[in-house]
C-alpha cells in the first residue's frame, strides 16, 4: 500500500471514530454545565460538578451502581467458566449428541429473547425469583453465541498439545485448566468485552424481572431519571456518562485481545 492510500486509509478512519465518539463527548460535555447552557459552545469556566452532586443526592444511584457491578460481574465470570468448558466439550470431547446439541446451540442463536422472556418471567415466578437478583443473573450465566466462538476457538488449538500433556499423565481436567484454557486469553477477552457490555447495557431483562426501586440496575433507575426529569437534559447526560464510562474503560483495556480473539474463533469451523 503506498503512502498516497494508507494516508487516505488513516484520514477515513479518524474521520469514522470522530464520529462515533461525537456522542460520548456531547455527553460529557454538557453534564459538565448549568441547564442554561444545553446546547451552546462556552468557556470551560462554567464547567461543575453540580449535576453529579444533584443526581447522587436525589438518586440511590450507588445502590443501582452496585447492583449492576454484582451482576455483570456474576454474569461475565459464569459466561467464561461455563461457555469455555462447553466449548471445549463439543470441540473435543467425543459422546452420542454431540453434533445434535451443537445444532440445538446454533438453533438458540436464530431466536429472538423477545420470544422467550414469557416463559421465563414464569419459571422465574415459579422459583420466587421475581424482583431478585438471582432473576436476572442465573439465567443469564451462559450465552449460545460464547459457545460456539469457544467451540471454533478450540478447534484452532492441535491435538498433539492434549496428546503429550496424556503421555505426561495429565487428567482430562487437567488438560482443560492447565494446557487448554491458558492459551484462550483472546477468546476470555472478546467473552468477557461483550458479555461485560451486554450485561451492563441491558434495559429488557431487568426492567421487566425488576421492580423494586432498590433493586434496579444502574441503566433502569437512570430511565427512571430520564422519564421523570425529561426537561433537565444535563441531569440526564450526567447519567449517561455514568453509564457509558465503565464499558469504555474495560474496552480500552482489553482492546489488544479484542480483535485477536474474534479473528481466532471463526478460524476453523
Amino acid at each position: 500500500m503506498n503512502a498516497t492510500r494508507k494516508g487516505l486509509l488513516y484520514l477515513l478512519l479518524t474521520g469514522l471514530a470522530m464520529l462515533f465518539i461525537l456522542p460520548f463527548a456531547y455527553s460529557l460535555y454538557y453534564s459538565l454545565l448549568p441547564l442554561q447552557f444545553i446546547d451552546r459552545i462556552v468557556s470551560v469556566r462554567h464547567f461543575t460538578l453540580e449535576n453529579y452532586r444533584l443526581l447522587f443526592e436525589s438518586y440511590p444511584v450507588l445502590r443501582w451502581f452496585g447492583n449492576t457491578v454484582v451482576n455483570t460481574f456474576c454474569i461475565v465470570i459464569g459466561n467464561i467458566i461455563i461457555d469455555c468448558m462447553a466449548g471445549y466439550a463439543l470441540s473435543r470431547l467425543q459422546f452420542p449428541g454431540r453434533n445434535a446439541i451443537f445444532v440445538a446451540v446454533l438453533a438458540t442463536m436464530m431466536i429472538p429473547y423477545q420470544f422467550i422472556i414469557t416463559p421465563v418471567y414464569i419459571q422465574l415466578a415459579d422459583l420466587g425469583w421475581i424482583d431478585t437478583m438471582y432473576g436476572i443473573t442465573v439465567p443469564f450465566l451462559f450465552n449460545s453465541l460464547y459457545i460456539f466462538m469457544a467451540r471454533q476457538f478450540f478447534l484452532t488449538i492441535p491435538k498433539e498439545l492434549e496428546e503429550a500433556a496424556r503421555v505426561d499423565g495429565l487428567s482430562r481436567e487437567g488438560i482443560f485448566f492447565r494446557i487448554m484454557l491458558p492459551l484462550t486469553k483472546p477468546l476470555i477477552t472478546s467473552i468477557a468485552i461483550f458479555s461485560f457490555s451486554g450485561t451492563w447495557n441491558s434495559y429488557l431483562i431487568p426492567a421487566t424481572f425488576l421492580a423494586s426501586r432498590e433493586n434496579y440496575t444502574l441503566v433502569v433507575g437512570l430511565k427512571t431519571v430520564k422519564d421523570l426529569m425529561f426537561e433537565r437534559m444535563n441531569l440526564t447526560l450526567a447519567g449517561v456518562v455514568l453509564l457509558s464510562l465503565p464499558i469504555l474503560i474495560v474496552f480500552l483495556l482489553l482492546q489488544r485481545h479484542f480483535v485477536e480473539g474474534i479473528a481466532a474463533s471463526g478460524i476453523k469451523g
